[in-house]
């Protein structure tokens, strides 16, 4: 496939979107499937949970199919009403061509989602590049934002570079020459801290042998950045988060978010838990609840 592809055969493409679709079936909920027009793109959306309810845009994960991690957020589905577009450049429907996540570009992007669904602002939630991408929003359109949750979250500040790359790129290159399922067993398992579902190993598997992977990560916030926003922030984190540890987390984040109303740390990796999504959509309900 040529240069204007995230996938690497039609094949990889066709094996993404059969595990969007089964992902999309197993959340058993009625799910609306738009596609809107942006400058960016056509972007693909996914929108779900009652009409009547307060709207919530969710932002997936990098490299990552976007109903995984709506998955994680199911609960919210029974009061709000949940907005979750696949991220251009992404694994998914939208369009393939990458948006500069260190500029102003993502933030437009949300921008005209939210024109064409007549939303002039809302609750937000991001899980990893998801949260980083919500922090682009902060910057440029703070005004947008009633508050935002970030789980996990990209662009606030990295984790040690030699462990990334002996724990995760190193097994990866492994994993890409050999397929063998005892490299990708590592990745998933410090990833996750050792609790990822099968299904979801495999998907990972895929991405990884079928998707040219978005190497960039989110640019990495800076305090003047955030001057004038003021929403209530819930930030979610991970003791054993190789990507982004919740200690490096915290400081920076407690320096640069000006109402970090709450700083919440879980016994998990990047990918949470069964038990620990249990933890984290209570606490979410709670302070959605309080400050939406």
């Amino acid at each position: 496939m040529g240069n204007g592809t995230i996938y690497k055969s039609e094949e990889g493409k066709n094996a993404i979107n059969q595990h969007y679709e089964s992902y999309v079936h197993s959340l058993n909920v009625d799910v609306e499937r738009i596609f809107v027009n942006t400058s960016y793109g056509k972007t693909h959306v996914l929108v779900a949970g009652p009409p009547e309810g307060k709207p919530v845009f969710i932002f997936q994960g990098g490299n990552c199919i976007n109903p995984m991690t709506l998955s994680w957020f199911l609960p919210l589905l029974n009061n709000y009403r949940i907005y979750a577009p696949d991220t251009i450049g992404h694994p998914g429907y939208s369009d393939e061509n990458r948006i500069s996540a260190k500029d102003h570009s993502f933030a437009q992007w949300i921008e005209e989602l939210m024109n064409y669904f007549n939303i002039d602002s809302c609750a937000f939630i991001g899980p990893s590049y998801g949260a980083g991408i919500i922090l682009r929003l902060a910057t440029f359109m703070p005004h947008k934002i009633d508050c935002s949750i970030l789980v996990s979250p990209a662009g606030i500040g990295l984790g040690s570079k030699a462990k990334m790359i002996k724990d995760i790129l190193l097994p990866l290159v492994l994993f890409n020459v050999t397929s063998s399922e005892k490299h990708l067993h590592k990745i998933t398992g410090i990833m996750s801290n050792n609790s990822m579902k099968e299904v979801d190993k495999k998907i990972i598997g895929d991405v990884f042998k079928y998707i040219k992977l978005e190497q960039e990560m989110p640019k990495l916030t800076e305090k003047k950045e955030l001057t004038n926003y003021y929403a209530p922030t819930l930030i979610i984190a991970g003791k054993h988060d190789i990507f982004f540890p919740e200690r490096r987390l915290k400081k920076l984040a407690q320096e640069i978010i000006p109402n970090l109303i709450a700083f919440k740390t879980y016994d998990m990796g990047h990918f949470p838990s069964k038990e620990g999504l249990t933890k984290i959509n209570s606490e979410i309900m709670t302070f959605l609840k309080k400050y939406y």
